[in-house]
């Protein structure tokens, strides 16, 4: 998996895009190494961090270990079809359950999003953020391990199964070009690391561009969902 820690503004941006639907107790699926748990920390707002490989866990712990908003972190498996019987410390414990760039490596996303409704208290939150267009399918998504792109239908198709669609929207436009062109085009199995510097120094050129296009259109889509009952 390429190291997206370069793109710090990127990342700034995917926080600033999800923050105003975060609410009380928060977990966030797939920390890796902590890019946009940093920032959740950094803003001293309590998250709880999971991520499917231990190492990953073991990181994390060796990176945040006694940060005061840090509220625990646990190796977990969003996909696991015993959910309830292997993590029962963690059912109906949290507010807002969000990932990003996560489902779309989960064979099985109906399970996934099944997984982040037992996590959830009544009422609560669920972010995801997937990369969008199946037309956008290629050697970089295949070297990623990705399963699929999606649509806002889609997203929203899936969501519908356990939760309130509360709002959807495309987001990144500026970034197709580059995906096409290095992984459809080029065949490239990453993202030159020039590349990922330059689109990050341009970030704030390009979050302009998603508001004049009303995130119509976007590399990803997001969705935010409310569980009911």
């Amino acid at each position: 998996m390429q190291n997206l820690s370069i793109v710090d503004k990127l990342n700034e941006w995917m926080f600033e895009t999800i923050r105003p639907y975060t609410k009380g107790r928060t977990l966030e699926v797939g920390s890796g190494i902590g890019n946009i748990s940093a920032l959740f920390l950094r803003n001293r707002l309590p998250i709880f961090l999971t991520d499917l490989n231990p190492d990953y866990c073991k990181m994390l712990k060796r990176r945040f270990s006694g940060d005061p908003s840090l509220d625990g972190i646990l190796p977990m498996d969003l996909a696991d079809p015993h959910f309830e019987q292997d993590y029962p410390g963690i059912i109906g414990g949290f507010d807002t359950v969000f990932a990003l760039n996560v489902v779309e490596h989960i064979a099985d996303d109906h399970q996934a999003l099944e997984n982040c409704y037992k996590l959830l208290a009544p009422g609560g939150h669920v972010i995801i953020l997937v990369p969008a267009y199946p037309s956008l399918y290629n050697v970089l998504d295949k070297e990623l391990e990705h399963y699929r792109r999606y649509t806002r239908q889609s997203i929203e198709k899936l969501f519908s199964e356990h939760f309130q669609v509360l709002k959807s929207w495309y987001f990144n436009m500026a970034g197709i070009l580059g995906w096409y062109l290095s992984g459809s085009i080029l065949k490239r199995q990453t993202l030159p690391s020039g590349q990922l510097n330059l689109y990050n120094k341009l970030v704030p050129m390009f979050k302009m561009v998603d508001r004049l296009a009303f995130n119509q259109v976007g590399l990803s889509v997001v969705a935010v969902g409310r569980k009911v009952g």
